[in-house]
């Protein structure tokens, strides 16, 4: 595990979305926060505004850091780490590859190909793409591609991040391992896929013995990595009803309830999905049924995309507090729908944002931000130009945030600056053009004149990873340089 971090006292504007629904704003706060050894947010103080007046009003020595914001002096601000509620590591090659293919081609052409050759030697993949600069062992090109996953999610600013792996184990233990070690909070899975009429013969798991046995090998390294969880947890990983025999679904709900883990998988992301399901498991009304028929259904339960529940699976999501992860990228890019986010907000279901790479065009959770906000208002205009449906700047931010932290079970410990909270942080510089309109070296520019609302707007539009100048997580410094 991490080693403790020195208490530190963060000084400057604070910025996040700490309340939910269509009228609430960002909040926007200039003073200072005192993080404990195990960051954790001490106090705050939001009339302090130099380091020494932070010391006297938090009673700290010299002993105790004083960081102030860096680059972009006035444009700088401090801003919750975000959450990826859904993204599958193992596929980030293939990020923007996807071409015409709707999602069941695209399982077949591109996503089974690459995620089989991180463990099987003879993947069609190693064949499909003969090359000589890329690992052709499988577990050197699995840590190959997970690192510079992690790298580059802390990079955009993720503190936390449910990822889905691949069926191997080895595999699937190391990405636990590589996210303990580059300090990223994280929910990892290894997929489960056993069903013959829906997995190819190269990646599927033999039986439902051997899918369980897997799995229990997973969850105990994670634990042994972190008895916790609260760094490394580990998550079962149905990919979808239809790549399971209902025996290993309801096996691995038996497990789930034993173990008290989280259990994380796909509902009704195109209406061809939704079809084969019906065909498949003919004795349950629906899809969501299906999973609550085998006991999978409950509030440690996050389904991704749910574009097309009915009212009767919303009802029934709604009752088991199952919550839900929100894809627009992927669900545009893949031609699957667009979730109606209101409608699941309203009826009391708890919705977070992933960026489903590489259904997903980008690893970035401001980008899903950015895709919900543009999906909201198809749904509007679908729903007669009813501007109900739209999302808002600071309602993506805190679906981003907040929203997140509910769905990967931790809510109440990030997403805002309130003393008890995780130093789950990212801080955030924006460029300033100068009077012969030289800019600095970052995706947002700014003139001077913008309030802090316009700011940050322009942030969310234009942001990117050059924005994003350092990232902690537990009050431990992951990306950037001192």
């Amino acid at each position: 595990m991490a080693s403790s971090v020195p208490r530190t006292v963060y000084l400057g504007t604070f910025i996040s979305a700490p309340h939910a629904g269509p009228e609430a704003g960002l909040e926007i706060r200039d003073g200072a926060v005192l993080v404990s050894a195990g960051g954790v947010i001490e106090k705050c103080d939001w009339s302090v505004r130099s380091a020494e007046e932070a010391r006297a009003v938090f009673g700290v020595g010299e002993e105790v850091g004083v960081r102030t914001l860096g680059e972009g002096e006035g444009n700088g601000f401090w801003f919750p780490g975000f959450v990826d509620t859904h993204i599958h590591a193992p596929q980030y090659p293939n990020t923007g590859i996807f071409g015409q293919s709707t999602l069941l081609d695209w399982l077949e052409t591109y996503t089974f190909p690459l995620e089989s050759s991180l463990g099987n030697p003879n993947s069609p993949l190693y064949t499909s793409h003969p090359t000589h600069n890329a690992p052709t062992d499988p577990l050197t090109r699995a840590k190959q591609i997970y690192r510079r996953v992690i790298s580059r999610t802390l990079a955009s600013g993720t503190t936390t991040a449910a990822y889905y792996a691949t069926i191997h184990v080895e595999a699937t233990n190391a990405l636990a391992d590589l996210a303990l070690e580059l300090g990223q909070r994280a929910l990892i899975g290894r997929v489960c896929m056993d069903e013959a009429r829906t997995c190819p013969e190269y990646y599927r798991d033999e039986s439902t013995e051997v899918s369980m046995a897997n799995s229990r090998a997973c969850v105990e390294h994670c634990r042994t990595l972190d008895p916790s969880g609260e760094r490394i947890k580990p998550i079962l990983t149905p990919r979808f009803a239809p790549s399971c025999q209902l025996s290993t679904l309801t096996a691995l709900a038996r497990l789930a309830k034993q173990e008290h883990l989280m259990v994380q998988t796909h509902i009704s992301e195109t209406t061809s999905e939704i079809e084969m399901v019906r065909r498949m498991f003919p004795d349950s009304d629906s899809y969501a049924a299906v999973y609550d028929d085998a006991g999978l259904l409950g509030e440690k339960t996050i389904l991704a995309h749910a574009v097309h529940l009915s009212k009767e699976e919303r009802a029934l999501v709604r009752e088991r507090k199952a919550k839900v992860a929100h894809c627009p990228a992927s669900n545009s890019a893949l031609g699957s729908g667009y979730c109606p986010v209101r409608t699941l907000l309203e009826e009391g279901i708890d919705v977070g944002l992933g960026t489903d790479v590489s259904g997903g065009f980008s690893l970035s959770v401001l980008e899903a931000v950015r895709q919900a906000y543009l999906v909201s208002r198809t749904v509007a205009y679908h729903a007669g130009g009813n501007t109900k449906y739209n999302i808002g700047l600071a309602e993506g931010l805190h679906l981003a945030t907040v929203g997140g932290a509910k769905v990967v079970g931790m809510e109440g410990r990030m997403g805002a600056f309130r003393e008890g909270m995780l130093w789950d942080v990212q801080e955030v510089g924006l460029g300033r053009v100068d009077g012969n309109g030289k800019g600095e070296s970052s995706a947002v520019d700014l003139f001077g004149w913008e309030f802090w609302e316009e700011k940050v707007a322009k942030w969310v539009w234009n942001g990117d990873d050059r924005n994003v100048k350092r990232v902690w997580i537990g009050g431990r410094l992951v990306h950037g340089q001192d």
